[in-house]
């Protein structure tokens, strides 16, 4: 319905004309344009043809034929409320409430004179049964724009009739809009409460009453106004039921007031804010009005959270003129919200909202919690205030540990803590007020940290009774312009009745709240009253307030014990005396009845701007007393969690603000009611902070489904279609809670308005689309819906003519899904047609083909139909993408194909797990399935032949983490089938499993042999050997009771404890041994275990006879032996040897159980080598060094140890092949040291050398020349010089050319090294050959002839002072010096091992004056050891002096000594070193 009017100036208020239009469907012009049409044109004129006015019909239906109740009705509609509201005078309206109040005086009236019998008859519940009767009827109602409406009503009837509500035909849910709609039923008394009302609330509502006798419906019509709309909101916003254009706006836009037009603009704006507790701030708008006049002033207004803001102590408002500013003062975090300014002139008004967001004061003690907030006082009275306050969003990172309320007397600064402990229930009374006197209130919160900030004061409030306090404030009933006058019989003395309706109103841990109604004579002198108390199962009674009787009709019991369970009763009193108790109320245990809210469920954020984020969650389950949501964010991988809100929000959506641009952030929610706060919500999904594509609404489309597609008909008839379509291919952030389906008719080619085809959402991929025309043309879209929002709709489907089908065959399968994908098979599933054709359906026919193959490549699957409405597809091609489609046939034929399915690969996806069938140990038969892939909101959905299990009789479903259980309860023939598990919110994880009539009866023999099993055994009887030589016998049992026995049986006979078999059985391993000290010929037999566990049995044998028997008697003999052995000195490893990579040996052994005492000697052909007497073994391991090993060192080494306790021995023969493999193994360490080949010049030819870090006069190397051994002569020669072995070629040729290798022999595979002497390298050694020969040649001519020039020339020489060879001791300094001679100075290089050194700080290197030479090792080590040289060179020639550097250790020369090794010249020898 559209009401607009015009008022005219000139005309007084009654003549104002209402025009009044109906409108009903669907909100087309949001679904797509219309065209433009010609605009009616709705003038009021007068004779002469001036406009006075807007006309527009008022409904012609209800304007005549109406009777009187119908006419009462027409009144009450909304159109009848908007026009008495809008356009009538206050003196109209007064009448019209008048003529109102005095119908429902009348009709009661009516009702109080019925027969009082028949009256009772019909209110009392144990009368004859009748139907539902409303005894009050609900009123319509116009309300402005943000305020509450309640419609009530009262109605009787037997059995006691439900009550719906309903708007505009559609059920009332409260849950569906939290918040929005409150429903109470107490009494027969039916209540619809609707929470800031706006345009969407206006619409026609209507109870209905049913019981067993029948129903009845009421109606009442809610009108929502607002003076300000302006026309371009209005048509942004239309309601299919009802909307309202003021006086101030129209259509066309703002309406002009006088002639004068204003034209309002909101700049210079402010944005959304951020604040600390504490601080000022200032918000501020610029408002421009044109035209601009002098004296006019526009009305602005500030809201919080759509709540009209006040000058307070808190915030002041200031108008410049031109600018509007909000000023807070001392901002609290109850300062956080939505901000909006109003500015409102003659033409209408212009808003502008941003958000402020107060974040608390740093706290005085790190890690304390933030402050509490929205401190307020409820149920006043003289003997108490109950005191509320909402808890902080930050707990310091420590639970809170409860709260302190602190309470301060006006007029004083004296501030005084009301509890002792802290409570953690965001509500107390505070008790041990002066009556009269007013207080304001502050809570603090705790933590293990400290104290937090105090919160806001509350404002004040006195303790009086309400009574008083408004007999004090003066105030009086409104006037109703009736007077009544009423005679009492005075009745002083009398003593009062039982008070009424006594019930426990609040019950916490730390106190409990009473309430009740006064006695219901009249007539009696002030009531007070005492309360008294009584432990649950007794019939003690107590009274509390035994000094002061209370005034008020409620009381706070405290120091009640926690946990235990009182009964409550109240007496009135008066000077009189004191009457009867009431009746006691029903047992109450102290304790919090107000559970902790759940945790909100899945959270869904979506891209808002680049620093905000839209975040939306699932409520709490099942929340009482809700006060709102904390939403907290973090970096991800940071950890640090910070506040989004400081103040709950009761949305289950919030845009949290203040973020970093292109980070990416998780959320989570909490919520909280006044038992505190609930537990994290799980983790949001990551979502990065950036601008979403195309504004704002892109974010809730972004989070909302994509389009459903593939739209066919399944069925028509001559007015409906049934239309299928496809799931999205994105579902957005949360599930797809259902669709929604428009149509339009299409006439000639050209398209009409879209319709909705349902309002509530259809869960089903399948609808019946009703009230259609028969032969026209139609399309359809289908838009899906999830927690965040209806997402966008589809493409419109091809154009079907709505005709009814009449053909034989079937129509189109649909729904098609696919099931179980493997390499090789997939399962396919699909639902019947709608259409059956003229017979029912008998069968199916499932066709495929490859995704890429053209339509001539279909082909069938099955070539008899198949029954059932699945399929399991095999043979398939691994990797390769199929389609499918599916016929149904009926007697008449095949009919229409289905659509097409996706495709589908054929492939495996990792991890995926199949069904497994166990059976326990119970004999329980169950199906298994587990799934790694997971989500929160993932399920097992278990199947029957691909159809859910939803009976519980046959199966019971068993889920735990990723894992689920489908348990056969009592397996038989008819559980004969497929069974099939499916886990939502995933990639297809499924699976199926085929329970044939051979499987059960398979399975059912093994669960028999479970049900009356033998003891299971973990191992059968088995024979190991213990030190000492001892034998035991053992096996393990499954489990078994504390009754089961063990007999132990030989050759027949019973075994006992004794002092050769000791017996043991642990009861909680199992383990049952038995063990003997030695095996004689006379155990030769079979030993067995007797195993008796109530009704169940088992054995276990080992036959020990023959060989196996002497084999176990020989080892246990050695055994027993090696256990004597090892209680003196002896060996843990035996004599062995190791070769290090410096090609030294070390023979070494383990030893144990030494002590200072024992003596360890060495042997070597049966001669000592070395002996000590007093050695401490720390590792416990004995080595003997040979640094370099020769053919003198083979031989039988020995190892003996003694002391007073015992004697062992170990040896090691090093002779011959030991020897030899020895050597090898030195040989193969050499061979890895050696440097690649390379290729050099001499005066006489090339050379090939390599360099090896170690030489062994033993070790083997063949030079090899093209893969052949060369044969060595005068021309070609092999050599070695220190640690260089070579090969010389003299006066080379051309025939030289080619691959030589040099090999070296270990015994093994030997090592090679080789070059490729050609080409470029044969040519460049070649050229430096004959370089250096001719010089050779001219330096022998020049020798001869110019000795004597040469000599007074100043050649560089080396004139003296080096050694040939220096040995030192290792730590030792060595300096050698040296004269060099030449002409000019000559340059000086030192070399070592033919590889150039440089000085460095341990070795230092010198040349002095031009004439000295120096070289200094400040402290010598064994790497030292090596050929060195200094090469002289100047331009008259080059020389070179050489010494060899030998470093030794002290014990090396000891070593030597007693081995009788002597130090050639050469360096070559061995040394012993015994460690």
């Amino acid at each position: 319905m559209y009401i607009s009017s015009t008022p005219d100036p000139t005309l007084p208020p009654h003549m104002l004309i209402l025009s009044v239009s109906s409108h009903s469907g669907l909100d087309e012009n949001r679904l797509s344009p219309i065209p433009k049409r010609a605009k009616p044109t709705y003038l009021a004129v007068d004779r002469e043809n001036q406009i006075i006015g807007y006309v527009v019909p008022i409904f012609r239906e209800f304007a005549t034929g109406l009777s009187g109740t119908q006419e009462s009705r027409v009144r009450d509609t909304a159109a009848y409320m908007a026009r008495r509201d809008m356009f009538t005078s206050g003196l109209e309206m007064e009448r019209s409430e008048q003529i109102s109040r005095k119908e429902v005086m009348r009709e009661s009236a009516e009702r109080i004179s019925q027969n009082k019998r028949e009256h009772f008859k019909r209110m009392n519940e144990d009368s004859l049964m009748h139907a539902p009767e409303f005894v009050i009827k609900p009123r319509s109602h116009t309300v402005w724009e943000k305020q509450c409406v309640r419609l009530h009503c009262t109605v009787s009837g037997w059995p006691d009739p439900r009550v719906v509500w309903y708007k505009n035909n559609v059920a009332v849910d409260p849950l569906a809009n939290p918040g929005k709609y409150k429903v109470e039923s107490r009494y027969n008394v039916h209540s619809l409460e609707i929470n800031r009302c706006d345009f969407d609330d206006t619409a026609q509502y209507r109870v209905s009453a049913m019981n067993s006798k029948g129903e009845l419906s009421a109606f009442a019509s809610v009108v929502v106004k607002s003076r300000f709309h302006r026309g371009k909101l209005m048509s942004s916003f239309q309601h299919p039921a009802l909307t309202l254009l003021s006086p101030a706006s129209s259509a066309e836009g703002p309406v002009s007031e006088y002639g004068i037009t204003f034209q309002t603009h909101i700049v210079d704006k402010f944005g959304v804010s951020f604040g600390r507790e504490g601080e000022t701030m200032s918000l501020g708008c610029t408002v421009v009005i044109y035209p601009a006049l002098h004296r006019y002033q526009p009305e602005v207004q500030w809201y919080r959270d759509d709540v009209l803001l006040s000058p307070s102590k808190w915030h002041h408002m200031h108008w410049s003129g031109d600018r509007a500013t909000l000023t807070f003062t001392h901002l609290n975090k109850e300062d956080e919200g939505l901000y909006t300014l109003r500015v409102t002139t003659k033409s209408g008004y212009e808003t502008y909202s941003a958000y402020v967001f107060v974040r608390d004061a740093d706290a005085e003690v790190e890690g304390a919690p933030g402050a509490p907030l929205d401190v307020r006082c409820l149920d006043a009275n003289k003997d108490y205030i109950i005191v509320t306050w909402k808890q902080p969003a930050v707990d310091g990172g420590n639970s809170i540990l409860g709260y302190f309320v602190d309470r301060c007397e006006i007029g004083t600064t004296h501030w005084i803590q009301c509890n002792d402990t802290p409570v953690k229930f965001a509500r107390f009374p505070v008790t041990g007020l002066v009556e009269g006197r007013s207080y304001i209130f502050r809570v603090r919160a705790v933590n293990k940290s400290g104290m937090s900030h105090p919160s806001r004061v509350s404002e004040p409030v006195a303790a009086m009774d309400p009574a008083d306090r408004a007999r004090m404030r003066g105030t009086s009933a409104p006037w109703t312009g009736q007077i009544i006058v009423t005679e009492e019989e005075p009745a002083e003395g009398v003593v009062p009745g039982q008070p009424l309706e006594l019930q426990v109103t609040e019950a916490t841990k730390n106190y409990v709240v009473l309430s009740w109604k006064p006695p219901g004579e009249k007539g009696l002198e002030g009531v007070m009253y005492y309360v008294e108390k009584c432990v649950s199962g007794t019939d003690s009674w107590q009274r509390v307030n035994t000094e002061i009787p209370v005034k008020s009709p409620r009381f706070a019991l405290f120091d009640l014990a926690e946990g235990k369970s009182y009964r409550f009763r109240v007496r009135c009193c008066n000077s009189a005396g004191v009457g009867e108790p009431s009746d006691p109320t029903e047992a109450t245990t102290v304790g919090d009845k107000l559970d902790i809210p759940s945790a909100p469920g899945k959270v869904v954020p979506t891209r808002n701007t680049d620093t905000s984020v839209v975040v939306s969650w699932e409520a709490s389950r099942d929340a009482k007393e809700l006060i709102g949501y904390y939403i907290e964010g973090s970096i991800v991988g940071s950890q640090v969690w910070e506040p989004c809100n400081n103040k709950p929000v009761n949305a289950t959506r919030f845009i949290c603000h203040g973020l970093i641009t292109g980070e990416k952030y998780v959320f989570r929610v909490r919520a909280v009611n006044a038992a505190g706060l609930s537990q994290f919500s799980q983790e949001s999904e990551p979502v990065e902070v950036k601008a979403a594509i195309g504004s704002g609404l892109f974010s809730v489309i972004s989070a909302s489904p994509a389009p459903p597609y593939g739209i066919t008909v399944l069925e028509c008839v001559r007015d409906s279609m049934v239309l299928a379509w496809k799931q999205p291919t994105f579902i957005g952030g949360a599930d797809i809670t259902g669709y929604f389906v428009d149509y339009r008719e299409i006439i000639d080619g050209v398209p009409g308005k879209w319709h909705e085809a349902n309002i509530k959402a259809v869960s089903e991929r399948a609808y019946r689309v009703s009230d259609l025309k028969e032969n026209r043309k139609y399309q359809f879209q289908v838009r899906a819906a999830n927690m965040a929002g209806v997402g966008i709709p589809s493409l419109p489907s091809d154009t079907f003519l709505c005709e009814e089908w009449t053909i034989a065959v079937p129509g189109p399968p649909h729904d098609l899904q696919i099931r179980d994908v493997r390499n090789d098979s997939l399962v396919l599933l699909w639902k019947p047609p709608v259409y059956q054709g003229r017979n029912p359906v008998n069968g199916y026919y499932v066709d495929i083909k490859e995704a890429d193959a053209p339509e001539e490549a279909w082909r069938g699957v099955n070539n008899k139909a198949t029954e059932t409405t699945y399929i399991k597809i095999q043979n398939l091609k691994e990797g390769e993408s199929y389609v499918f489609r599916v016929r149904a046939q009926n007697k008449a034929g095949v009919g229409k194909t289905s659509d097409v399915t996706e495709p589908v690969p054929a492939l495996t996806k990792p991890g995926t797990k199949e069904i497994v069938v166990d059976v326990d140990d119970n004999g329980v038969i169950s199906l298994n399935f587990e799934c790694g892939d997971l989500i929160p909101d993932s399920k097992f959905v278990w199947s029957k032949n691909y159809e859910e299990i939803t009976d519980p009789s046959r199966l019971t479903i068993e889920t735990k983490g990723n894992k689920s259980k489908a348990v056969f309860n009592t397996p038989a023939e008819e559980d004969i089938g497929i069974y099939s598990c499916l886990v939502t919110h995933t990639d297809g994880a499924s699976a199926s499993y085929t329970l044939s009539e051979e499987e059960l009866k398979r399975l059912l023999e093994i669960s028999h042999d479970h049900k009356f099993p033998i003891i299971p055994l973990k191992s059968e009887l088995a024979v190991e050997l213990l030190e000492k030589g001892r034998v035991r016998f053992w096996l393990q049992a499954e489990k078994m009771s504390a009754n089961g026995k063990v007999d132990y049986v030989f050759n027949d006979n019973v075994l006992s404890q004794g002092e050769k078999y000791k017996m043991n059985f642990d009861k909680n391993t199992g383990v049952i041994e038995m063990i003997m000290e030695s095996l004689t010929p006379a155990d030769e037999g079979t030993f067995t275990f007797q195993l008796q566990d109530g009704k169940a049995t088992n054995q276990s044998s080992l036959v020990l006879i023959g060989e196996v028997f002497k084999g176990l008697q020989k080892e246990s003999e050695f055994q027993r032996k090696e256990w004597f052995r090892k209680q003196g000195p002896h060996f843990i490893e035996y004599l062995s040897y190791e070769v290090t990579p410096e090609c030294c040996v070390i023979l070494k052994c383990k030893v144990g159980n030494m002590k200072k005492e024992t003596s360890a000697l060495w042997y070597k052909d049966g001669h000592q080598i070395k002996a000590d007497e007093h050695l401490g073994f720390t590792e416990g391991v004995l080595k003997l060094e040979i640094a370099q090993i020769t053919t003198k060192d083979s031989g039988v080494y020995e190892v003996v140890l003694k002391d007073d306790r015992g004697k062992d021995t170990s040896t090691l023969n090093l002779t011959n092949q030991s020897f030899k493999d020895l050597m090898n193994e030195v040989f193969s360490f050499i061979a890895n040291s050696s440097t690649p080949l390379k290729i050099t010049s001499t005066d006489e030819g090339i050379r090939l050398y390599t360099f090896v870090s170690y030489y062994n006069d033993l070790l083997q190397v063949t030079w090899h020349y093209k893969d052949s051994a060369i044969a060595f002569s005068d021309r070609i020669k092999s050599g070695v010089v220190g640690e260089q072995l070579w090969l010389q070629i003299k006066e080379p040729t051309e025939k030289d050319m080619g691959k030589y290798a040099i090999e070296f022999n270990d015994g093994k595979g030997g090592l090679r090294r080789s070059v490729e002497l050609s080409g470029q390298a044969f040519d460049d050694a070649f050229a430096e050959f004959k370089r250096l020969n001719v010089l050779e040649i001219k330096n022998v001519f020049m020798v001869i002839i110019k000795v004597n020039y040469d000599v007074l020339s100043g050649r560089a020489r080396v004139a003296g002072g080096l050694p040939d060879v220096v040995t030192i001791q290792e730590g030792k300094a060595l300096n050698l010096t040296c004269n060099i001679s030449g002409d000019p100075v000559p340059e000086v290089t030192w070399l070592k091992n033919d590889r150039e050194i440089t000085s460095d700080d341990h070795c230092i290197l010198k040349f002095e004056s031009g004439k000295f030479a120096s070289f200094t090792i400040t402290g010598v080590n064994t790497s030292d050891s090596g050929k060195y040289s200094i090469l002289v060179k100047n331009k008259y020639g080059t020389e070179s002096g050489d010494f060899t550097v030998s470093v030794f250790i002290p014990e090396d020369v000891g070593g030597a000594k007693s081995q009788n090794k002597v130090s050639s010249s050469s360096g070559k020898g061995c040394g012993l070193k015994v460690t």
